[in-house]
């Protein structure tokens, strides 16, 4: 909360900069501002994801508009924090980076990445209709703002929604998604399981996919978490034990060999009718309606994540764009209009028309947004009552996911009881956080 707070502090005086902006950049255009960097080169790492395919087919207008070329990479996700780590370590290429909410800490504290306010004051670079205040207030603390201080700008934007088919739904008698996970494990798992096919799958992939996709899903909406509020393990809790069982339960409803599925695995799954519902990223909606990649056509349907004893707490994820501080002036300036352009209110229609999800407000107000895109509705709902924390957003996490990750499988392949698990898990995250100097003083407790 204290972060929240002071995420709105830092948007609020950003604001305020902005009449005076606005007045000196009057007839401000993007065309105009790039002319001192035209035929200079940018460069970003990309996923394989919608968003990114979304944004490399808008990025000609782009360059076109301002002699600045993009070159991008393309990188499995499991790759990319290291990849740039080396980059930013070694002084490499990278103008941009793609900042993971997790990584927000790492990246700040760093001094990989520079404030927004570096720019923001300098008219001649900064768009006059820039609004901070337009972003949702959730994504631009979650993936832009450490400390209080705004680095990036929300783009690729997630939350967690329960995909399903309807169809397979309406056949074994339901006339709607479950509300909860109990009716999804009790009532639906029994009567969707059947005939080679499946009521659910939970990418748990061993990695940042187990502990943030898997682990971390079942922690909240049961009334755990993974930390108390003085950083010590909370994964003994009665609610973090309630929601670990809960998923080890759930998994006799779910494909086997599910500890391998990554995003495309569940993905598929769902849009080759394997299994009858999902809980994924509202980033792959246009992967499942589009029928070069999906078979459910009007079979598809989409809902809130389910709730849990604690409420409806649903998953929270996304990346922010940020310029990197190793990048030359020049290029810094060249790097911070491409991102002010891709997230833009200007080109959110164009943006999630080509299948990106924007962090902006006013999109998902559009009357037709709404009717044409069925997971607008659940996830901007999701979007007013996330967690900020799903995943601890500080540097030691990186460490810590791979704690969770190892023994997150191990539980899940029953290799470990639930109970062992928490334990290994909370005794080595534990060690960490001393190591790093939480339990000494010598760092805030922010996640």
């Amino acid at each position: 909360m204290r972060q929240f707070l002071l995420a709105c502090a830092s948007v609020a005086a950003l604001a305020c900069a902005a009449p005076h902006a606005m007045a000196q950049g009057e007839g401000w255009s993007l065309e105009k501002a790039a002319e001192p960097y035209k035929g200079s080169e940018i460069s970003v790492i990309f996923l394989d994801r919608p968003g990114y395919r979304a944004i490399i087919d808008l990025l000609p207008q782009f360059e076109e508009a301002t002699g600045i070329k993009v070159n991008y990479e393309i990188v499995p996700y499991e790759n990319t924090r290291e990849r740039q780590v080396l980059n930013f370590t070694s002084m490499g290429d990278l103008t941009i980076a793609l900042v993971d909410l997790v990584w927000i800490g790492e990246f700040a504290e760093n001094g990989w990445i520079v404030p927004v306010e570096d720019f923001t004051g300098d008219p001649e670079i900064t768009d006059p209709k820039l609004n901070l205040q337009g972003f949702f207030p959730l994504l631009l603390d979650a993936f832009g703002t450490w400390d209080g201080t705004v680095y990036g700008l929300p783009f690729d934007n997630y939350s967690g929604l329960l995909f399903y088919n309807r169809c397979m739904l309406e056949e074994a008698g339901f006339d709607g998604p479950p509300d909860s996970w109990a009716q999804l494990k009790d009532e639906y798992g029994p009567k969707l399981t059947k005939d080679g096919k499946f009521a659910f799958a939970l990418q748990s992939r061993r990695g940042e996919t187990q502990s943030a996709d898997s682990f971390m899903r079942v922690l909240w909406p049961f009334g755990g978490s993974l930390l108390n509020d003085e950083f010590r393990s909370n994964l003994m809790s009665e609610g973090s034990q309630a929601g670990l069982n809960f998923r080890q339960e759930l998994m006799q409803y779910m494909p086997q060999g599910i500890v391998s599925y990554d995003h495309n695995e569940a993905v598929n799954a769902l849009a080759q009718g394997q299994v009858a519902m999902i809980t994924e990223w509202s980033s792959f909606y246009s992967t499942l309606a589009d029928p070069a990649t999906s078979t459910l056509g009007d079979c598809l349907a989409v809902a809130p994540e389910p709730e849990g004893p604690a409420g409806r707490l649903p998953a929270l994820g996304g990346f922010s764009l940020a310029v990197a501080s190793q990048a030359p002036e020049d290029l810094q300036k060249a790097s911070w209009l491409f991102i002010q352009w891709a997230t833009s209110e200007d080109i959110a229609r164009a943006y999630v028309d080509a299948g990106g999800v924007s962090g902006r407000t006013a999109i998902y107000e559009d009357p037709e947004i709404k009717e044409k895109y069925q997971f607008v509705e659940p996830m901007v709902a999701s979007w007013q009552k996330g967690v900020p924390e799903f995943r601890p957003r500080f540097p030691a996490w990186p460490a810590i996911s791979e704690i969770v990750a190892e023994w997150g499988t191990k539980i899940m392949l029953g290799e470990v009881t639930v109970e062992n698990g928490a334990k290994e898990i909370g005794q080595r995250m534990e060690q960490v956080l001393d190591q790093e100097g939480y339990y000494g003083g010598d760092k805030a407790l922010l996640q």
